[in-house]
Order: structure tokens, then sequence, then C-alpha cells
């Protein structure tokens, strides 16, 4: 990266994440964001967690048990009602005059650094988890893609015909690897899986790989240290992979059960066993002072600390807590609902303090390594 790049504005930066903290400990209120344009939503059908009580024990997945809504305005009115008063159109601000942020390294590395977002969900979570993505973080990609189990073409949503429910989760991932990997290969640098109830801020995702190289079998995420030789990284908090690596799974590792596990298990620890076979390395996400970037759980957790038991046998950092643990350029936080993620949208891209300005900071230096 050049001198020139490590200078300029970096408005996703460590002053709006500090903010971030310190209003979500006060504040629950669904806020207003705005609209970035730019992503493409793709819709094509196709043929084609971690274990125990570890994710359940913080908060229940699940949704509606109501059939799946037939067109957006459909999806609109079910969110209102989901979500109180509030609707989608609630979601734009007009302000964009008032805005002076100076995002054209952001604007840059968009187009450096290309990154598919696919979004794990399902027919019931259209309407609300889905949706929010889609109004938030979703449209910073450079390609987002929501892999269900049944094609939605109003949303729209990819139909992977696999079946619905956690213990199938593995199905899905497998075959939305592949499905990107079919469509998207060559339009895009990095992979991004996430849930539906994860928070992403794609600059900052951006700013990590961008001195990484995709042509190397790597991917990154939270790091649990159990269960896999080299470890895996957490699905709620997302992992990205490079292009070496989906090319590899893609060519040597789908439906090949010597490799990746067709269906079963915890999805999360089969990709990282997956991963493993394949020769693709668990890479270190941590920034230059060996602060978290991927978060499996949600900012107010992390700073406090208030993670279940099973977290600090599997973290292979030792499940630190506190804001001096966690990256002022962090990319992911999970079990964000509907609400947080309108929420964190407007904290990271909205508030201000009046008068400072981040003027960028180089966290890419690799970390010395801990015990």
């Amino acid at each position: 990266m050049t001198n020139n790049w490590k200078s300029r504005g970096y408005f996703a930066g460590g002053i709006a994440f500090g903010f971030v903290i310190s209003f979500l400990v006060t504040s629950n209120s669904l806020l207003k964001m705005d609209q970035i344009t730019g992503t493409r939503y793709i819709s094509r059908e196709t043929n084609g967690p971690s274990p125990g009580p570890s994710k359940q024990s913080m908060i229940p997945r699940g949704g509606s048990n109501t059939e799946p809504p037939k067109n957006q305005h459909e999806l609109e009115k079910k969110l209102e009602v989901q979500g109180g008063s509030t609707s989608p159109k609630d979601m734009v601000t007009h302000d964009e005059k008032y805005h002076h942020d100076d995002d054209q390294l952001a604007k840059e590395m968009y187009n450096k650094v290309r990154i598919l977002c696919w979004v794990m969900t399902s027919p019931q979570n259209l309407a609300s988890k889905a949706t929010a993505v889609k109004k938030t973080w979703g449209k910073r990609c450079n390609v987002l893609v929501f892999m269900s189990s049944v094609e939605n073409k109003a949303f729209p949503a990819v139909g992977l015909k696999t079946e619905e429910g956690r213990d199938h989760l593995t199905a899905k991932t497998m075959h939305a690897f592949k499905y990107v990997y079919d469509h998207y290969f060559q339009e895009c640098d990095w992979f991004l899986k996430a849930d539906d109830d994860t928070y992403v801020i794609v600059e900052n995702l951006r700013f990590m790989l961008s001195e990484k190289n995709t042509s190397e079998p790597v991917f990154y995420g939270h790091h649990f240290k159990v269960i896999v030789k080299q470890g895996y990284f957490s699905g709620g908090a997302g992992y990205v992979l490079s292009k070496e690596a989906l090319r590899r799974f893609a060519t040597k590792g789908f439906h090949n059960n010597q490799y990746c596990r067709e269906d079963g298990g915890a999805e999360d620890a089969e990709m990282g066993k997956c991963m493993e076979g394949l020769g693709v390395k668990a890479s270190d996400s941590r920034d230059a002072l060996g602060r978290s970037r991927f978060h499996c759980f949600t900012p107010l957790t992390h700073v406090d600390g208030g993670y279940p038991d099973w977290y600090y046998q599997y973290d292979k950092y030792g499940g630190k807590k506190g804001v001096a643990n966690m990256s002022d350029y962090a990319i992911t936080f999970h079990y964000v609902d509907v609400r947080t993620m309108y929420a964190l949208d407007y904290y990271v891209y909205h508030l201000r303090p009046y008068g400072i300005a981040s003027l960028g900071q180089d966290l890419n230096v690799k970390p010395k390594q801990t015990n």
C-alpha cells in the first residue's frame, strides 16, 4: 500500500467504531441509514455452526412459519408488521448534501478488491433479516447473492434446492460456494460467506484483503482452535475465501467425501475440515496490534465479555474482551437483529464527532504470534 493510501481519509475507521460501541450500550433505537447503490442482486435457480450448544446458547435461531412473500410489496408489508412502525421506505435519509466524507479511497478499493458476498438465509427470513442486510451492508459488496432453499425472483434469492434447518447447513454451504464458482469466479477476487444476522463493514474487509494474495490458498475469519488441526472459522462471524481456495473447493472438494462432507455436522467445522484437506490455510485475520476483526457475537458481547463458557475453549486467542482487544477496523459481528442492523449502519456511516477527521491507520502489518 502506498503512503498516499495510508494517509487519506478512511471514513469507516476508528472514530466511527468507537461510537458504535458507546451507542450500542445506551440505545436500542431503530435508526435511519443511507442508500448506497452499485451492487448487483442475483437470482438464478440451480440444482445444485459451530457444534453443540455453542451458538444456540446465545440467541435462538428460527423465524416465522408463515408462507414466504410472493413479491416486493408483500415483503415490505411483512417487514412493517415484524419491525413495528418502521418499513424499508423509512430507512432512506435525505441529508446527502451535508455529507462531506472523503470516500475516494473506499471507491478505489471497491474496484481494486472485488468481493462477492453470499448470505445464508431462508424463505421465512427474506422479509426481515435478509431485507435488513440488503438495505444496509449488503449493497457495499461488488456482488450480493442471497442463498435460500427456494428461489424467490421478487427478492431475489437463489434456490439451492436443499433442505432447510440447522442439520442441513453444510449442504447449503457446499452448494452455495459451488454456485458462486460456477457463476462469478472470474468477476470477483474474494468470496465471503455470511449469515443473515451478520453485520459486515465491507470497506474494512477490503482494507484487510488489499495486501493479501487471492492466488494463494487461504481463507480468513474468527479463528476457533478445536476439531480441525489448523482450526476453523466461525460460520456466524463470516469467513472469506481466496480465489484459489474457491477453485480448489469447486474442482476437487465438491461432491468428494475424501475432502468435503456433503451434509450433516456443523457447517463451519465441516468447511474447516474441507479447506484443510484441500491445503487451504486458515490464516490470521487480526490487525497489527493483535486485535480481532471478525467477531462471532454482538459488539456489546465482545466489549463486556459476556461469553458462554464454551467460547473460552474454542477461541484461538483465549476469548479476550474489551475495546482494547477489538480492532478499530473491525469487519464483522454476529447475532445482529434487524433493529440493530439498521442502528449499526447509522453509527458507522452517519454518526460523526464534529471537527475530528480520521486519517487512517496502517493496521495490516502481520501481528506478533501469541500463545
